[in-house]
C-alpha cells in the first residue's frame, strides 16, 4: 500500500507544480509583451489644421458681394465632465457661446461625445478656447475609465467645422454672382460655385493651400508655439472684381422692379454695355433670388436668362440684317421701294405692316419698320451671303462672356435660307432665335463703328498677397466696315427722333434704337403672348453704350408693344446713366 500512496502523492505534486510552471509562463509572456508592446498613451504633440477659404466677389465701386467665413463646433464628453460641476460648465459655456442652458442642457443628456454647436463664429471659437483654461483650473473634467478598463480624459474641444459663404447684398446682382453648394471633405463643410460668377471662376475662388501647425501640447490640448513648431501659413482663393457698380446695379433692378407693377411681365431683363472695350456696367432682371436662402419657389429663378433664354427677336433684327446687306453692296438708301399699302404676299403667306405706306426707300422701311419692305430687300441676299452674314454677327454662336451656360440659339440652314418665305421672315425677326447677350454684342458692333469685341463681367483678380491682376478679354475686331456702321448709327438715331422709337429720346444726349415685338410662338404656332424689346446705344461727346431692354411677356391686352413697355424703360436707363455721370448731355 505505501508505494501505491507514495505514487499518488508524487503525481499530484507533478500536476500542481505543472500547473504553477504554466501560470508563471503566461505571467512571463504577459510581462514581456507589456514591455516590448508600443504603449497607447497620449502624445506629447498636437497638430492643428486651418482651412484656407474660399476667394471674396467685389463690385466695380468696391462693394463685397460674396465672402466666406470659418466656422466651427465644439465638442465635449459627457463622461469627462465632473456630476458635481456640471451646472457651472453649461452656465459658463452659455455665457461664453451665446446658446441658452436649456439647450446645453439638452444636448448634454446625450452620453459620450457630444457636439454642442456646428455653426460658431471664428470670434466664438476664440472665446471658447480661452474657456478651456478656466474650466481646467476649476478642475470640470475627471477621467472616465470605460468598461474595457481605459482611462481616459478629454476637455472641451473647439475645432473646424466647415466654410458659410455669405451673400451681403441678398439678391442684388442675382443670378450674375449664382450660388455655390455644399460638400463634404474629411467631415468638413466646404462650398462649390455652381452657377453665375461662382460657377464661371471656381477655380479661381477655390483655396490654395491649408495651414498647418504642429508643436507640443499642453494639458488643455492647446497648442504651444515655439521655435521648435512647425507653421505653414494657408492660402486662401483669389478674390475677384467685377465690371459691375453695384450702385448702378441696384438702381436698375429698383427701376425694372417698378415698371414691372406697370407691365406685369414674365421678367424684364437690362443690360449695359461699354461700347470699346465689351466691359458690361450693368445686367440686371426682375427675376432674382437670395442665395443665402435658396428656396423651391425661386428654383425658376437661378439661371441667367440674358444668356440661358433664346427668342424670336422680332424686328430688332433689322438694323442687323442691313449691316449685311450694306457689306455685300446690296442696299441702296434711296432707292423708292413698293410697300403695297402695307399688305404684301409671298407663296401662300401674307406680310402685313402697321403703318400703310404706298412706298419708302431704305431710311424709311427702318424708321417706320416696314416688314414688307424688309421682306424685298432680303430677297437680294443669297442663301450663303445670308448664314454667313448672321454668323458673322454673332449670332447661333456664343457670346464669349465669362458666365456658364450661356445658349447658341439658332439660325436657318443655308438650304432654308434659299426659300423666300424663310429669307423675308427671318429679315424681320422670326425663324430664327437669339438670346440677348447675343443682341447686345450685334449691336455693339454698330455702336462701336463695326468693331466687335466679347463682353464680360469680371475685371480682375486679387491674389492672397493682395497683387492686383487684369484679366486679359478677347481683342476687339472689325467685322463690318466703319462706313456701314455709321449709317446705321444714323438711322437708329432717325429712328428715335422721328418712328417707332420717338419715347426714347432724352435731350443732350445721342440715342439710337430698334424697337421690336415678337409673338411666341408654342407648339408649333404662333400664340397671343409676346415678347417685346428695345435695342440700341446711348453715347454723348465722350462715352458711348450699347443697351438693351426686353421684356417678356408682358400681361397687358393691348400695351404688349414695344414703343409703350421697352422704349419708356430704355429712357428710364439712358436717364438713369446721365444722372449717375456716366453720361454727359451735350450742351446746345
Amino acid at each position: 500500500m505505501q508505494p501505491l500512496l507514495s505514487k499518488t502523492r508524487t503525481g499530484k505534486i507533478v500536476v500542481l507544480y505543472a500547473i504553477l510552471l504554466l501560470c508563471f509562463a503566461v505571467f512571463i509572456a504577459s510581462l514581456y509583451n507589456t514591455v516590448t508592446s508600443e504603449r497607447k498613451l497620449p502624445s506629447l504633440k498636437s497638430s492643428r489644421i486651418e482651412s484656407a477659404i474660399r476667394g471674396s466677389i467685389y463690385s466695380n465701386d468696391g462693394f463685397m458681394l460674396a465672402s466666406s467665413k470659418k466656422l466651427y463646433k465644439a465638442i465635449v464628453n459627457t463622461y469627462n465632465i465632473d456630476p458635481n460641476k456640471k451646472e457651472l460648465f453649461v452656465r459658463l459655456f452659455s455665457i461664453y457661446s451665446g446658446m441658452s442652458d436649456v439647450e446645453i442642457q439638452r444636448k448634454l443628456e446625450k452620453k459620450g461625445n457630444v457636439v454642442l454647436s456646428y455653426t460658431l463664429d471664428s470670434k466664438t471659437a476664440a472665446n471658447l478656447r480661452q474657456l478651456v483654461y478656466t474650466l481646467n483650473a476649476y478642475d470640470v473634467f475627471r477621467e472616465y475609465e470605460d468598461s474595457q478598463g481605459r482611462v481616459f480624459k478629454y476637455g472641451l474641444s473647439v475645432l473646424e467645422s466647415g466654410e458659410k459663404r455669405d451673400y451681403l447684398y441678398n439678391n442684388a446682382m442675382e443670378p450674375l454672382v449664382g450660388y455655390v453648394q455644399k460638400t463634404e471633405d474629411d467631415r468638413i463643410t466646404r462650398v462649390k460655385g455652381v452657377k453665375g460668377i461662382e460657377g464661371a471662376y471656381n477655380g479661381h475662388l477655390q483655396p490654395i493651400t491649408n495651414g498647418k501647425m504642429e508643436g507640443e501640447r499642453d494639458i488643455g490640448f492647446n497648442l504651444i508655439l515655439n521655435r521648435d513648431s512647425i507653421f505653414q501659413e494657408r492660402s486662401d482663393g483669389y478674390s475677384l472684381s467685377l465690371t459691375i457698380p453695384l450702385k448702378l446695379q441696384k438702381k436698375i433692378e429698383r427701376l425694372l422692379d417698378e415698371e414691372n407693377i406697370r407691365i406685369g411681365a414674365k421678367e424684364l431683363i437690362a443690360g449695359i454695355m461699354e461700347a470699346e472695350t465689351g466691359k458690361i456696367i450693368a445686367l440686371a432682371t426682375t427675376k432674382r433670388f437670395d442665395p443665402n436662402n435658396i428656396t423651391k419657389d425661386v428654383y425658376a429663378h437661378l439661371n441667367n436668362s440674358a444668356i440661358e433664354h433664346a427668342f424670336e427677336p422680332g424686328s430688332i433684327i433689322k438694323p442687323l440684317i442691313y449691316a449685311i446687306l450694306l457689306e455685300n453692296d446690296l442696299l441702296s438708301l434711296h432707292d423708292k421701294i413698293p410697300l403695297y399699302n402695307g399688305r404684301y404676299r409671298i407663296g401662300n403667306a401674307t406680310i402685313t405692316d402697321t403703318h400703310n405706306l404706298q412706298e419708302g426707300n431704305a431710311e424709311d422701311i427702318m424708321i417706320h419698320s416696314s416688314n414688307v419692305g424688309m421682306a424685298q430687300i432680303a430677297q437680294k441676299l443669297s442663301p450663303n451671303q445670308y448664314y454667313d452674314g448672321l454668323k458673322h454677327l454673332g449670332f447661333s454662336e456664343l457670346s464669349g462672356i465669362d458666365l456658364p451656360y450661356e445658349q447658341g440659339g439658332k439660325i436657318p440652314t443655308r438650304s432654308m435660307l434659299g426659300n423666300q418665305i424663310y429669307k423675308a421672315t427671318v429679315a424681320y425677326g422670326y425663324g430664327l432665335q437669339s438670346t440677348f447677350i447675343q443682341m447686345l454684342k450685334a449691336y455693339n458692333v454698330i455702336t462701336n463703328n463695326g468693331a466687335t469685341t466679347s463682353p464680360y463681367v469680371v475685371e480682375s483678380y486679387i491674389a492672397p498677397n493682395n497683387l492686383k491682376h487684369n484679366i486679359e478679354h478677347s481683342e476687339t475686331r472689325q467685322i463690318i466696315h466703319r462706313e456701314h456702321a455709321i449709317i446705321l448709327q444714323d438711322l437708329l438715331v432717325k429712328t428715335v427722333q422721328k418712328g417707332t422709337a420717338r419715347g426714347a429720346a432724352v435731350n443732350g444726349v445721342i440715342v439710337g434704337g430698334k424697337t421690336g415685338t415678337a409673338h411666341i410662338a408654342e407648339d408649333g404656332r404662333y400664340v397671343n403672348r409676346y415678347n417685346s424689346s428695345f435695342f440700341g446705344f446711348a453715347a454723348d461727346s465722350l462715352a458711348r453704350y450699347t443697351i438693351g431692354i426686353v421684356i417678356l411677356e408682358p400681361n397687358a391686352k393691348e400695351e404688349y408693344f414695344a414703343a409703350r413697355t421697352a422704349v419708356p424703360v430704355y429712357k428710364k436707363l439712358v436717364e438713369l446713366l446721365v444722372t449717375e455721370k456716366y453720361l454727359q448731355p451735350i450742351e446746345y
